[in-house]
This record gives C-alpha cells, sequence and structure tokens, in this order.
C-alpha cells in the first residue's frame, strides 16, 4: 500500500512539485490505466497509446508547476492533457500515414481487443456521471471528452454556432461539477 492512499489531493500536488519520485510513481500507478482509456479512444491503436500516454506523463510531471486547483481538480488537469495530446497526435502526418498503411489483420487484431483490453471511462465512474446530464449536454461532453472532437468540429458537423457549443460545453463541465460534488 502507498504512503498516499490517504494523502489529500493538494498534498500530492505539493510533493508533486517538490520532485518526490514516490508521489510521481503513486500518480502514474493510479492515473495512468484511466488515462490510457480515454487516449485510447482517440487514437486507436495499442501502441500509440502507449507512446501518447508516456509523452504524456513526461508533460504532466514537467509542467506541475503550473496546475492550478483553482480551475480544476488534478484528474481534470491531467485528462486535458492526455486527450489533447492524443488528438494532436491523430492530426499529425506520421500517425495519419501509418493509419493508411496498417495492414487489415491488424486492425481486425485491435478490434477485437478494443472490447477487452480497453479501460474505459465507466471504470472509474465517468459514464455514470455523464449519464445524468441533459441529453444535450451529454451528447457535448460524449463527443469532446470521449470520441476527441474538437469544439469547431462538434459546431460544423452538428450546425451549431462555434459560440454556442463553447457555452453548452461550459454549462455541461460546470452542470457536471455538480453532479461530481453531489
Amino acid at each position: 500500500m502507498s504512503q498516499y492512499t490517504h494523502t489529500s489531493e493538494e498534498e500530492l500536488v505539493v510533493r508533486l512539485q517538490r520532485n518526490d519520485r514516490a508521489a510521481y510513481e503513486y500518480l502514474y500507478d493510479n492515473y495512468s490505466a484511466a488515462l490510457y482509456g480515454v487516449i485510447y479512444r482517440v487514437v486507436a491503436s495499442e501502441e500509440t497509446a502507449n507512446d501518447v500516454l508516456q509523452e504524456a506523463f513526461v508533460k504532466i510531471w514537467n509542467g506541475i508547476g503550473s496546475y492550478d486547483a483553482k480551475k480544476g481538480k488534478l484528474f481534470t488537469w491531467m485528462l486535458n492533457i492526455s486527450r489533447n495530446m492524443a488528438i494532436d497526435k491523430t492530426r499529425s502526418k506520421d500517425f495519419n500515414n501509418s493509419r493508411k498503411n496498417q495492414s487489415t489483420e491488424n486492425v481486425v487484431s485491435q478490434l477485437g481487443r478494443m472490447k477487452t483490453d480497453s479501460i474505459r471511462p465507466e471504470h472509474i465512474g465517468l459514464a455514470d456521471l455523464v449519464n445524468k446530464l441533459d441529453p444535450n449536454e451529454k451528447l457535448l461532453i460524449d463527443l469532446m471528452y470521449f470520441k476527441g472532437y474538437t469544439q469547431s468540429e462538434i459546431a460544423e458537423e452538428y450546425n451549431i454556432p462555434l459560440g454556442t457549443v463553447k457555452t453548452r460545453l461550459r454549462n455541461a463541465t460546470m452542470n457536471l461539477r455538480k453532479i461530481f460534488r453531489s
């Protein structure tokens, strides 16, 4: 059992900011599976998801000094970093070229594993919280956080003004925060 099991998030952040190796290990051990699940949903490749996860943790560790608890929970901050890095990866030329060159056998193999191996948000209770949202808010959260859409892509796909998408997502996030705290 880790020495951080009963440590508050604030204390964990302080220890991380002091470059406490055990705190980093605790962070990775307790958050990597959930972050991997989100990354995998965006990139749909085990190898790429593992690479992005490692890059995300390096970015998290190097950027822990910029984390602001007033803006949200540590997990949410890490989730946004991981998700954004996964989206950036899917937009890269190398990723797109590798997807075009992937063999059919590999794709079939990945689809078979996706049902059994990937960590889904339900495993950490996010799906239950999201399901409590209004259906329109739920759709936006699903699209953005679980399917990797950007706000612009949502606006274009659903023919909604970008400002409206941003407002609805902000409201959905606030409602989700209320649900999480209750």
